[in-house]
């Protein structure tokens, strides 16, 4: 009987995205992955790949001729800057504004920003940082 180890870390092991238009995604995802510094890793006949994403065609050999369903992908990002440099490469690239950068009520600190890729998913770009304080917020004692 043949042992098995599985590496325990990160919650997954990759994405995979059966998409349309693989030039349209590709360029969309070039661009995104690019703002928030993953480059992309590889490409081949009907498919490419960064990190964890997979991304093919509908009739590659991983695609076995299906779509995959509409998505929520979010990517880290080092700071606002870097969502908010996501998003303007989203739109650039083909991607629809789904929320434009700014903190998000999630939880404090949550920054992000969203856009729709050419197969309808939304894609996110998310900072953690510290919770912004609007002057409105702003406790003010005399």
């Amino acid at each position: 009987m043949e042992t098995q180890h599985l590496h325990r870390g990160r919650l997954f092991d990759h994405v995979h995205l059966i998409v349309r238009d693989l030039p349209a995604s590709r360029r969309f995802y070039g661009a995104v992955l690019e703002a928030v510094g993953v480059p992309i890793g590889g490409e081949g006949e009907g498919y490419f790949w960064a990190d964890e994403l997979f991304v093919s065609s509908r009739d590659s050999d991983a695609g076995l001729g299906e779509l995959t369903g509409r998505h929520h992908l979010a990517f880290q990002a080092k700071d606002e800057a870097m969502v908010q440099a996501f998003h303007r490469a989203a739109l650039a690239a083909g991607g629809t504004d789904n929320g434009a950068p700014g903190e998000r009520p999630y939880h404090p600190g949550y920054y992000a920003a969203f856009a729709i890729d050419p197969d309808g998913n939304n894609i996110e770009a998310v900072y953690h940082g510290p919770a912004r304080r609007s002057a409105a917020s702003v406790e003010v004692t005399f």
